[in-house]
């Protein structure tokens, strides 16, 4: 792995892998959604790109998460596979969103960025133990790579490549 493949976050499968079709692929992505993760995937509706995943920020049974969790950016990827290549091309996206109104929202402010980001949050409760001593527990966690990591796992396991798009086209 090189560099910029570090950088842009982009990954290789593991020596031996066949990649499978391009279709099973794109069924095994889609099938990652399940009304109990914090993401949607799906198709993206051309635009040069083959798939979309992206956080349930206005889904009304997962925002109050979203709201706990005081993420500071929201993040969608696109993706288009490149079936000559084997690699699904991945554009990661960020917008800086703030809370407003109450009861409190989320709303997506204009700043942009493009390219592989981590955000996580964190809330613990500091309270006594059974031992009687004061420590720390955490109460909640949020981690914007549980969109990333199922997404470049199954690409991977599938026998393609995961490359990071910061410049150019997707």
């Amino acid at each position: 792995m090189g560099l910029f493949d570090k950088l842009t976050g982009t990954q290789h499968p593991p020596e031996g892998v066949p990649p499978v079709p391009g279709e099973e692929l794109r069924a095994a992505l889609l099938g990652l959604n399940q009304p109990d993760v914090p993401y949607v995937i799906r198709y993206g509706g051309g635009e040069g790109r083959d798939l979309l995943a992206e956080w349930r920020l206005t889904e009304p049974a997962w925002q109050h998460v979203f709201v706990q969790s005081q993420i500071s950016h929201a993040v969608r990827i696109r993706m288009r596979l490149d079936r000559k290549e084997h690699e699904v091309r991945a554009l990661e996206e960020q917008w800086e969103v703030k809370r407003v109104g109450h009861p409190t929202r989320l709303e997506v402010t204009s700043e942009y960025t493009r390219g592989p980001s981590r955000t996580v949050s964190r809330e613990w409760t500091v309270g006594r133990g059974e031992n009687g001593r004061i420590q720390a527990t955490e109460t909640f966690r949020f981690d914007s790579a549980q969109l990333r990591e199922p997404l470049r796992a199954t690409a991977l396991k599938s026998g393609w490549t995961w490359r990071g798009v910061v410049f150019g086209k997707l």
